[in-house]
């Protein structure tokens, strides 16, 4: 470990060169193609154990007569992922002291401390996860994970708490308050643990809202950190140092990590020292292991351990013992991802990067080529992303597509660009909540400097030049209203500027001095109304102005040649975009307006001198476009050809028009509150995946147009949703369409639609349904019965979900024309899971002899006089849950008793009364209802709402 150091050029330049390439990976998966047959061995008879595992713990469930659903829940929630110590013997033992400090009367405190990476992290992840496994047998009643990290937030840790404790967020409450609501809540609590994780200097409890543990036996605190001086001020009873891997253990983890070139004879003696260089240290193995994995050559592992032996420590303190094996993994990345590496670090520490935000910086700061589209950056952006996770130098973040980096990778990353003094040399003091603007840290020769996520309330007017300054980031600082008009003067060289989140009001005319701006950020600036003229930025391709309250566009818009992105989402006091403008940003790739005020309008039906769509048609490079538009478009070849050219878009057209996400929104229309009599958009259907109508009235009109005028199938639709029509879908004339106009339709959605059956609308539009996967029916008031089979329509081959509620007038989901004779046969042979809600009259689903074999999650609220359900003994089987009002379910009827026995134990209770007939003892028997075994007066409002 004292030797690893920083002399690693010419090995590195050899060892690295392919790391990113996609011939190395192909080779790579070759090689472990036998190891991933075993592995996935392993993994299947694990699953096997979980699922064995679970269905236990159902069983100890019933028998303590609590909620399934409910304490499910909470289980899967406290359950923290992450690799597992059960092959570490030393690290097993500590955890066996530590449970059983845990259990003792006489230790309330227990300190873990160690060197960062040594696995701490991973020991109280395991100490959580070994008693979330035994929720029935462990003390106590809840644990709680927090997160504290090196730049204490006492806010955000409170947050961490009351999400555990399902309390709700209240926008703008006090710490104070909080705090009082979390003493509350804990009190009622009979037991929990608290598990502190990284903590980095003494905390006051009390603050928090955390309960004297002295006299409590069944308060329990854990915490980590790097220094045992902070267990001690928190008062302690017992710590423990967790110590370095003994090298039997180092090498299996070694091993795990470079993968199976350590069994080759040649390989494995080198193999063993390169291991005993990184001193035991995990987070060193498992960086050094990874860099190693599948390098076969053995001069490339003598150079390797030459090149960790021969290197000298920059510092002799323990921590940059650390870095070493960082450094030598971070020298294998070639020159661009080294810079892609330590761009992250410039982010508060535990901060979840955005993927698609991380990559729009790369773009801007010149690590990926600027030549190709902007499509391509992304997925090229994605690629480092990934690769750079492989390395073990990012991990997943705390929600999709977002990554972070791991606090000890962040240190060594900001030690290495604090001490360069090349074009890394950066200057991070974010999220430390920074009150004055630190002057002095400014030198000439600094590159990149982030000041986000601070309390920041001025910047001064004049600032050491810094000529080679690339990126300023002060997102975050809410506090500051004014940006000094010398300020920017002092950075000529800026690719990056960062102002989100802040409370400015206009921007400096300097700002039009910034020659080299690549990106300028904006979003959330929610007073910001001028932005000065923006025609020097002659390079600027990234503008984001989301969530801000210009009533026009800036001025010079129309100069910027190599805009390539324009963000102008929920821009609600958008007035005017004057004409001339767009058409002119001959590189735009992307137009965001979703949810601004400004509507596009047509040639010759807007107001004079506005801008119209005639100006996007003339976009060559656009491929991402959301507006809001006055009216449909009418068909033009113009229009035809730049909506055939866009990759995604959502056009929302008329007054109203906003919709809520959905699978299929690639390429979506919503119109809303218009007149479509007249309208004819069979050619946005050509284009089109996903189709809302909205409140329109003259809809019978449109169909018939659609109808007559359409002379093949609109093959790319996958989604329909039609809501607030109260006319009868009926085309004038009785139009029927002679072939399916929608063969690929996956999801069907009626709301508030005068219907007597589904049928009307399959008859007049010729659909088949063959590929329907999501049928959701909602208010349909005149709706008798669902679907009736017969003529084009036999069965749903693919129909895998379906939402039925407030139809008042529905009596059956399915029935056959007169003739067709129903068969033992499952219409619906695909259906996983059906919820049926506040449908009085709906008497079956289907014909008696039916029984649907997928069904996995049944639930029936309100439909009292519903008494069969379509599944067979042998069905039942594969049914995970069915939930209904325990009345309901006393009163079905059943072919034997086979099926309601194997159903029985899968029953939820919706109103929480006990269930008779059941199977020796109830689900519910400690408590009458749910209220009882877990208050509903505790959960948050969606998930009431939900039990109820």
């Amino acid at each position: 470990m004292d030797c690893l150091g920083s002399a690693l050029g010419s090995f590195l330049a050899e060892a690295g060169r392919g790391i990113c390439r996609s011939t190395y990976t192909r080779a790579i998966y070759t090689i472990r193609f036998k190891s991933n047959i075993k592995a996935l061995n392993k993994a299947l008879n694990g699953l096997v154990d979980v699922q064995n595992k679970v269905e236990k713990d159902l069983k100890t469930l019933e028998i303590k007569g609590k909620s399934l659903n409910v304490q499910l829940r909470r289980w899967l929630r406290e359950r923290i992922l992450g690799p597992s110590i059960t092959d570490q013997t030393i690290a097993s033992e500590m955890l066996v002291k530590v449970l059983s400090c845990l259990m003792s009367d006489d230790v309330q405190k227990v300190g873990i401390w160690g060197i960062g990476g040594v696995g701490k992290t991973t020991l109280v992840r395991e100490l959580n996860n070994k008693l979330w496994k035994e929720a029935d047998t462990q003390p106590f009643g809840m644990v709680i994970w927090v997160t504290v990290s090196k730049e204490f937030d006492s806010g955000r840790v409170q947050k961490q708490i009351a999400e555990r404790l399902d309390m709700e967020i209240r926008l703008g409450e006090s710490e104070e308050r909080l705090a009082r609501r979390i003493y509350g809540k804990l009190e009622k609590v009979s037991s929990f643990l608290l598990i502190l994780d990284d903590v980095w200097k003494s905390i006051d409890l009390d603050k928090l809202g955390i309960p004297q543990t002295d006299g409590h036996k069944d308060r329990k605190i854990v915490l980590t950190s790097r220094y045992l001086e902070v267990c001690q001020s928190i008062k302690t009873d017992i710590d423990f140092r967790v110590n370095y891997l003994c090298e039997e253990e180092a090498w299996e983890m070694f091993c795990k990590n470079a993968g199976e070139v350590t069994r080759l004879d040649r390989v494995r003696p080198i193999a063993k020292e390169v291991s005993r260089e990184c001193g035991g240290l995990p987070l060193a193995i498992v960086t050094v292991g990874m860099a190693m994995r599948g390098k076969k050559k053995v001069n490339l592992w003598k150079h390797a351990l030459e090149e960790l032996k021969c290197s000298v420590p920059y510092v002799k303190s323990i921590e940059e013992k650390v870095y070493q094996p960082l450094k030598w993994s971070y020298n294998l990345l070639e020159p661009k991802m080294k810079s892609c590496f330590l761009f992250c670090a410039l982010f508060p520490e535990d901060y979840s990067i955005e993927v698609s935000e991380l990559v729009r910086y790369w773009i801007a700061e010149g690590f990926i080529d600027e030549t190709q589209n902007y499509s391509y950056l992304m997925n090229q952006g994605i690629t480092l992303v990934e690769n750079l996770k492989d390395s073990c130098l990012l991990e997943e973040g705390s929600h999709g597509d977002t990554v972070k980096m791991h606090d000890v990778v962040r240190d060594f990353a900001i030690w290495v660009m604090s001490s360069s003094q090349d074009d890394s040399h950066s200057l991070v003091m974010s999220g430390i909540g920074l009150c004055e603007f630190p002057h002095e840290k400014f030198v000439p020769s600094i590159r990149r400097v982030s000041l986000m996520n601070n309390k920041l309330k001025r910047l001064s007017n004049q600032v050491v030049e810094c000529v080679e300054l690339s990126t300023l980031l002060l997102q975050g600082n809410f506090h500051l209203k004014e940006l000094p008009e010398g300020f920017l003067i002092s950075f000529p060289a800026l690719r990056i500027l960062n102002l989100s989140g802040t409370c400015i009001r206009s921007l400096p005319n300097s700002l039009n001095k910034l020659h080299e701006l690549r990106s300028l950020i904006l979003r959330d600036c929610y007073y910001l109304e001028e932005v000065p003229s923006l025609e020097g930025l002659a390079k600027i391709q990234i503008l984001d102005l989301c969530a801000t309250r210009i009533r026009e566009t800036p001025r010079g818009l129309e100069t910027l040649n190599s805009l390539r992105l324009l963000d102008l989402s929920r821009t609600h006091h958008l007035e005017s975009i004057p004409a001339g403008i767009i058409g002119q940003l001959s590189s735009l790739e992307v137009l965001d307006m979703t949810l601004s005020h400004f509507h596009w309008g047509v040639q010759g039906q807007t107001q004079e001198g506005q801008a119209t769509l005639e100006e996007i048609a003339r976009l060559q490079r656009l491929s991402v476009l959301s507006i809001r538009v006055v009216c449909v478009p009418p068909l033009s070849p113009d229009y035809n050809s730049w909506i055939e050219r866009l990759k995604k878009f959502q056009l929302f057209i008329g007054p109203t028009a906003n919709s809520l996400p959905s699978r299929h929104d690639k390429r979506r229309v919503t119109i809303s509150s218009l007149n479509v009599s007249e309208a004819f958009i069979g050619w946005l259907l050509e284009n089109t995946t996903s189709l809302v109508m909205n409140h329109c009235w003259g809809l019978n009109e449109m169909l018939e147009n659609l109808v007559i005028d359409s002379t093949s199938s609109f093959n790319l639709l996958r989604s329909l949703t039609v809501e607030g029509f109260g006319g009868s879908i009926r085309p004038a004339g009785g139009c029927v369409a002679q072939l399916d106009l929608l063969p690929n339709l996956e999801e069907l959605h009626l709301r508030r639609v005068n219907l007597g059956t589904i049928r009307e609308l399959v008859g007049h539009l010729g659909l088949r349904f063959e590929t329907l996967k999501h049928l959701e029916i909602s208010r349909c008031s005149q709706l008798k019965c669902l679907l009736s089979f017969g003529n084009f329509i036999c069965f749903l081959p693919n129909l895998q979900e379906i939402h039925v509620s407030f139809c008042e007038r529905l009596q059956e989901l399915f029935d056959y024309f007169p003739g067709e004779v129903p068969t033992s046969a499952s219409v619906v042979p695909a259906l996983r899971v059906i919820k049926l809600r506040n449908l009085p009259r709906l008497r079956r689903l289907c014909s008696q002899e039916e029984s649907w074999g997928c069904l996995e999650h049944v639930e029936v609220i309100s439909c009292n006089l519903l008494r069969n359900l379509p599944i067979s003994a042998n069905d039942a089987l594969g049914v995970k849950e069915v939930r209904g009002e325990t009345h309901w379910w006393n009163n079905l009827t059943w072919d034997d008793n086979t099926t309601r026995e194997t159903l029985q134990p899968r029953f939820i209770a919706a109103d929480g009364n006990i269930p008779t007939g059941s199977l020796g003892m109830s689900c519910y028997q400690s408590s009458n209802t749910i209220e009882e075994a877990f208050p509903i007066s505790s959960l948050p409002e969606s998930q009431a709402e939900e039990l109820l």
